[in-house]
């Protein structure tokens, strides 16, 4: 069976938007609440607080840029994404996007070891209980009323058991370049 192409760019469209939403969150959690005094006007003793750890400068390239070059060094992606198909057949486009989609599917492994959010097969039924997290469970066709919500399973969905993605160690000058400008010569 072969996938839709369209559908895998979106997924891994959808994995770097993931990786720059992680680090958004985590850079609106490094902000600190302002303290308030009490009604008395007076702070009670508090407990000795752990040595502050020191918070990391801001890296100069963001680990979608990271996720996005892993993908086009290993599985030439962005090259694909971007050449234009309307001069080649669809033998021949096949023949590529094979390789790609094997060689992205490594990459997304390595980094990611993708799992399905659930066991179950598609096309089986499957309940969604009252209290369920939208994130997990993305409801689609006609729904109405309240939960529990009975359907057939359209997609797994994916979760991604780790993230290793490699840390930037190269130059802020270059820290935008997805892949650099390859010279042979003679």
């Amino acid at each position: 069976m072969g996938y839709p192409w369209d559908m895998i760019v979106a997924v891994v469209i959808g994995l770097v938007g993931g990786v720059v939403v992680c680090q958004l969150g985590k850079a609106l959690g490094r902000h600190k609440a302002t303290a308030r005094l009490p009604a008395g006007g007076v702070l009670a003793p508090q407990p000795k607080a752990e040595p502050k750890k020191p918070v990391a400068a801001p890296r100069p390239r963001s680990e979608a840029l990271t996720l996005l070059s892993a993908l086009q060094r290993e599985a030439r992606f962005v090259d694909f994404v971007k050449e234009p198909l309307e001069g080649y057949s669809d033998a021949q486009i096949g023949a590529v996007a094979r390789d790609v989609h094997r060689d992205c599917g490594k990459v997304l492994e390595r980094l990611f070891a993708l799992t399905p959010v659930t066991a179950q097969q598609e096309g089986e039924e499957i309940e969604v209980t009252a209290g369920f997290d939208p994130a997990r469970y993305r409801l689609t066709g006609s729904v109405e009323g309240e939960p529990p919500f009975r359907g057939r399973m359209a997609h797994h969905g994916w979760e991604a058991t780790r993230c290793d993605l490699p840390v930037w160690s190269g130059k802020e000058a270059t820290a935008r370049i997805i892949a650099p400008v390859e010279v042979e010569l003679k």
